[in-house]
């Protein structure tokens, strides 16, 4: 018979998990046991519980699939809470697994013990203590399903020692039971229908973690048959070929005017996944309900919580909706707004061409050699600040999936991701973007790169500032800097004293030959950018933020 270890691997096996990103704990010892003897299941030893977290949402982000860290109690889990917080954040599947102490001294002041429903409740789907060795296939089989379902998010399960040890009766892992996605009705499909015959500025806005290869073909398909400008919500850029003559932009951080303009202007929008969160619309100022018509499809749309009120909210999988959408017939007349669709596509084709940044390394320059050099497959991911605005102003996502990056504004994401990035998806090339700060939040795991032979390419972009609250002390306090300079590691002799390839880039003319050698290098590479801090975002620069701030007011 089974220890509860032997069956929680198992377990994990059964639903189709091949990685479990861990930093080794005593409280699981048992589960670390069962690991040695299962060829399935492959540990991934990172350096802090917050990059093995961020590991297994990437991996989630990824796959559709839960990915899983193994973490102990105590401050190992507090560790793992910044990643639970992008899984609920972003609605990706994740299972958060955490060695406990034994069931004897639960409710004393035993040694690292934790409340994990009181530290995760406010985040998490579901949390839970598994009470016997009996039970664990069982608590294993529901977690991933509840992490799968509906709005996907995190769930935590506590795994007391004991329970890990004992000998359990039941021998069977268990299969979680698949869910089927909710299609729409053919009623609110004749409603959407039936508004597009009647709009003059419609456009769509696509987003959430609920996508695939084919609901992004579906989607190109529906925008070309109805003439229609679509707009990705904030870091879902790849949800449709950037390419495609129907794509108007990201309603992201910096967004272009033009395109807020048509975000205002537009009479009749179609949100297909996304939550129209803060960021999507700056604010929540862009839409004005219900003078512009909203189409909400979602599986949470209609929800209390979300901020504008639908003339239609469809409560149905976005995936089954848009591959409905994407057969619907034209409404008995040739659109009338090819001229609104070719304009916000030409104001985004514009923000492409526009190079305005001080400095001898440009972001937007070494964004653009990215975009033209790595396959279209190519995974991208990042964490926050302001290097990012730059990835997401002139990077041109090509095909589905190829961005992970959290919409909740973490730092330290994008060396994690990559990592996770790699290991499940090992034939595809895999680049990391992350600035100065945002990089030495997990830049430990440089090293489990190393370790596990992962031929990631990170780009550090180094402004020796914390750029995005930098930027904000210029337009509130000008020329009053305080906490935000950085006195930063040499990241060519920290990246090489890990064993990865690594060089430093001081002038944009010779990008494109560092990165010839960092992706050819086959091993972890690291390429630092010598950014001008003046450079701080694709529109603004320090010293314009400072005159404009300090200039009188009328």
């Amino acid at each position: 018979m089974p220890t509860g270890g032997e069956l929680l691997i198992q377990s994990l096996a059964a639903t189709g998990v091949t990685h479990v990103f861990t930093v080794p704990g005593e409280s699981f010892i048992a589960a670390l046991d069962a690991l040695h003897a299962h060829d399935s299941v492959r540990p991934i030893t990172c350096r802090h519980e917050s990059g093995a977290a961020m590991m297994a949402e990437a991996t989630g982000k990824l796959t559709g699939r839960a990915g899983v860290a193994l973490v102990t109690r105590g401050p190992g889990a507090a560790n793992a809470l910044a990643g639970v917080y992008i899984a609920q954040q972003d609605a990706t599947p994740m299972l958060l697994l955490v060695g406990l102490p034994p069931r004897a001294v639960q409710e004393r002041p035993a040694f690292q013990a934790i409340d994990i429903a009181a530290v995760f409740g406010s985040l998490a789907k579901w949390c839970a203590i598994v009470p016997s060795a009996d039970r664990l296939a069982e608590f294993i089989a529901r977690a991933v399903l509840v992490a799968q379902s509906g709005r996907a998010g995190p769930v935590v399960i506590g795994l007391p020692e004991d329970v890990l040890d004992d000998v359990s009766a039941d021998s069977q892992a268990v299969r979680s039971t698949a869910t089927s996605p909710v299609p729409p009705s053919a009623a609110m499909l004749d409603v959407i229908r039936t508004a597009l015959a009647y709009a003059e500025r419609p456009l769509v806005i696509a987003g959430g973690s609920e996508w695939t290869a084919d609901a992004s073909r579906d989607l190109a398909q529906f925008a070309e048959r109805f003439d229609l400008p679509v707009v990705a919500a904030f870091r879902r850029q790849d949800h449709i070929d950037n390419r495609h003559h129907c794509y108007a932009g990201h309603a992201g951080l910096a967004m272009d005017t033009s395109l807020a303009a048509g975000l205002r202007a537009s009479d009749c929008v179609i949100a297909i996944g996304t939550r129209l969160g803060d960021i999507t619309t700056q604010g929540f100022t862009l839409l004005k309900t219900p003078s512009q018509k909203l189409y909400h499809i979602a599986l949470d749309a209609g929800a209390a919580n979300n901020p504008y009120p639908a003339a239609l909210a469809v409560p149905a999988s976005p995936i089954e909706t848009i591959h409905a959408l994407a057969a619907l017939e034209l409404p008995g007349k040739i659109p009338p707004w090819g001229i609104w669709r070719r304009d916000l596509r030409a104001a985004y084709e514009a923000t492409l061409r526009a190079r305005i940044t001080p400095g001898a390394v440009r972001m937007e320059e070494v964004i653009a050699v990215l975009s033209q050099v790595l396959p279209d497959t190519a995974i991208v991911t990042n964490g926050a600040g302001n290097y990012a605005a730059f990835l997401h102003r002139y990077f041109v996502y090509k095909t589905y999936p190829s961005q992970l990056a959290p919409v909740s504004g973490s730092m330290g994401y994008g060396l994690p991701a990559a990592i996770a990035a790699k290991l499940a998806a090992p034939h595809r090339t895999v680049v990391a973007l992350a600035g100065d700060g945002c990089f030495q939040m997990t830049g430990q795991e440089l090293a489990t790169a190393v370790q596990f032979g992962l031929p990631i390419v990170v780009i550090i972009a180094n402004n020796a500032a914390l750029g995005t609250i930098r930027m904000h002390q210029e337009q509130r306090y000008p020329g009053r800097v305080v906490a935000t300079s950085l006195m930063n590691p040499d990241f060519v002799a920290l990246a090489r004293s890990c064993g990865a390839h690594a060089e430093r880039v001081t002038a944009t003319s010779v990008f494109p030959q560092a990165l010839d050698r960092a992706l050819a290098c086959g091993r972890t590479a690291v390429i630092e950018l010598a950014i001008d801090v003046d450079a701080i975002s694709p529109a603004e620069t320090i010293t314009g933020l400072r005159a404009r701030s300090a200039a009188p007011r009328a």
